[in-house]
């Protein structure tokens, strides 16, 4: 299924941030935008829901803080103790202090790695995927807005001129 789209470019941020509100204020739908650096606030322009990720970062340092706990738990303690320094390992509890480290640095290897694999598969980023991006020079100095057409092409193109767009194209979308 294929639907079209309208591609209107800009050659700066500021216009882009103001034609992203106002195609929102006349409730068209924007389908994508394509920047070549971080525009601040351009996901609250768009009307983006908060990211999870800062939750999911959370769980997955608290699974490494379990595993790290477990693992010198087994390790130190029951399946191989040893007297280091004089100090017997009798439980876990009196041990730990010199298993904070190694807990702290498991609890942020896992968050990190964690949260870098479930980047790319919310963002569908596999190797050797073919890039998505509509025209190279949103990859310099231009921004690109990809805003959906419902039988309304003429007058979409005549509004996005007037918001400042410097060039637009009418595409199908696969």
């Amino acid at each position: 299924m294929s639907t079209k789209v309208i591609q209107a470019l800009y050659n700066d941020d500021d216009i882009l941030m103001d034609a992203v509100k106002e195609t929102r204020k006349a409730h068209h739908h924007i389908e994508e935008v394509y920047t070549p650096f971080p525009v601040h606030g351009l996901d609250k322009a768009m009307g983006l829901a908060p990211t999870r990720i800062a939750i999911a970062s959370f769980l997955y340092g608290c699974v490494g803080l379990s595993i790290a706990t477990w693992m010198m738990n087994f390790i130190m303690i029951q399946d191989w103790p040893q007297d280091i320094g004089g100090k017997p390992s009798f439980s876990y509890i009196e041990n730990m202090p010199a298993f904070v480290p190694i807990m702290f640095e498991l609890t942020v290897f896992f968050a990190a790695h964690l949260m870098v694999i479930t980047f790319y598969m919310r963002s569908k980023l596999w190797p050797f995927k073919q890039a998505e991006n509509p025209d190279v020079r949103t990859t310099d100095d231009h921004f690109l807005m990809e805003v959906a057409v419902h039988d309304n092409e003429e007058e979409l193109s005549d509004f996005l001129k007037k918001t400042g767009a410097v060039e637009i194209k009418v595409v199908e979308k696969h």
